[in-house]
């Protein structure tokens, strides 16, 4: 028998069904069966209903795991090796056929597959947080199906994530993505774990935030992976501080992503709190600290409260403090009122260069340009 908490206006499946930008984690059990090398029949069936949403037009994000457990297999080694070095040799030489299935797969459908490989100190680098996201969003706008992994070649323990599901939360954070998918074993998130407790039930729909959860969801991780169910739900809720809705769901299920996009009422729907905008907001406006001051002028000003737009730097009309590009910069009007926060695309000496500069002069201002807009309208928010 199933059961639903926290039910709310927000809570409807269809609402999963209006979302234009995905990302889908699938984690190492289902990858590579269970740890015997990759699960290609598997893959190639996630990889055709994929490629049937990105036909649509929905923005696909792919984070996968395998790579170390297919290195295991290549190498013969039956147990998940402890120490790091062991780690980074066995993803080493697994990554690449991670790559290739994904790459293979799109392909006969016309689509791309681009790698990209992560490491937390990235997400917490401004600058190297904005790069990520660009490469994104560039390749979304391609068409391509960025697939994303942790760089476990490269990771330390001071800086790796320890999960996928806590990468996948930190993607849809950093694209903005509307929904999470997190594809388990599991059917979902339930009262009791199902694999001990013969009365345990499903939880359909609840709240991230709810402290029901805390109680019902254990540590404990499968002999390939590093997480559990604790992990996803940490992975939803990083999801959730963007306003993005989470399922977790059992990925053996038939046409199981399919299922999910059209809104069918399969495993545990974890609901964010507030909407994007007041989840982007409340990040802006308590988690930065500011690096700067950029003054507007009345035209800039009443654009960005009329039509939410970018910030042009043809809009600024002075430029305070010394920051650089990624960091957090307060935006005032002519009398000193703030009007919006944001992460600004170029450095502070850039920004006095191209102050009151169209865009299309940007490049003759510094030499190159490496954005149109100074803050993007999906790093700025209004105050």
């Amino acid at each position: 028998m199933n059961t639903t908490r926290g039910k709310s206006e927000l809570s409807s499946r269809q609402n999963l069904t209006q979302g234009k930008r995905w990302v889908v984690k699938v984690g190492s059990a289902l990858v590579t069966n269970d740890g015997q090398g990759l699960d290609s029949t598997r893959i190639e069936d996630w990889i055709n209903q994929l490629a049937s949403l990105r036909q649509q037009g929905i923005d696909i994000v792919v984070v996968s795991s395998g790579a170390v457990a297919e290195g295991m297999q290549r190498l013969g080694w039956q147990q998940r090796p402890s120490a790091l070095f062991e780690l980074q040799a066995a993803a080493a030489v697994g990554q690449s056929g991670v790559s290739e299935i994904y790459e293979r797969g799109f392909q006969r459908h016309g689509l791309h597959a681009a790698q990209i490989l992560l490491t937390h100190d990235d997400l917490s680098d401004r600058k190297r947080y904005l790069n990520a996201r660009s490469t994104l969003k560039a390749l979304l706008d391609l068409g391509v199906v960025p697939v994303v992994n942790e760089n476990d070649t490269v990771v330390t323990e001071e800086i790796r994530f320890g999960d996928n599901d806590s990468l996948a939360g930190m993607v849809v954070n950093l694209i903005d993505a509307d929904a999470l998918l997190i594809l388990t074993d599991q059917l979902g998130l339930c009262t009791a774990d199902p694999r001990t407790h013969e009365g345990a039930k499903l939880v359909e729909e609840i709240a991230a935030d709810d402290p029901f959860l805390d109680a019902i969801v254990k540590p404990g991780a499968g002999a390939l992976g590093r997480g559990g169910m604790v992990t996803k739900l940490r992975g939803a809720r990083l999801a959730a501080r963007s306003g993005a809705m989470t399922v977790i769901a059992n990925g053996r299920e038939n046409d199981v992503i399919s299922r999910v996009f059209a809104g069918e009422s399969i495993g545990t729907l974890l609901l964010p709190g507030e909407e994007p905008v007041a989840a982007k907001k409340r990040w802006l406006a308590g988690h930065l600290q500011l690096k700067g001051k950029l003054v507007l002028d009345n035209g800039a000003v009443k654009v960005l409260r009329e039509r939410g737009s970018s910030l042009l730097a043809v809009g600024v009309i002075g430029v305070e403090g010394d920051f650089v590009r990624g960091d957090a910069v307060e935006c005032v009007d002519a009398s000193g009122q703030q009007v919006a926060l944001g992460l600004v695309n170029y450095r502070a000496d850039e920004t006095q260069q191209i102050k009151g500069v169209a865009s299309d002069k940007i490049s003759q201002a510094l030499g190159y340009v490496d954005e149109p807009e100074l803050i993007h309208r999906d790093n700025l928010v209004l105050t």
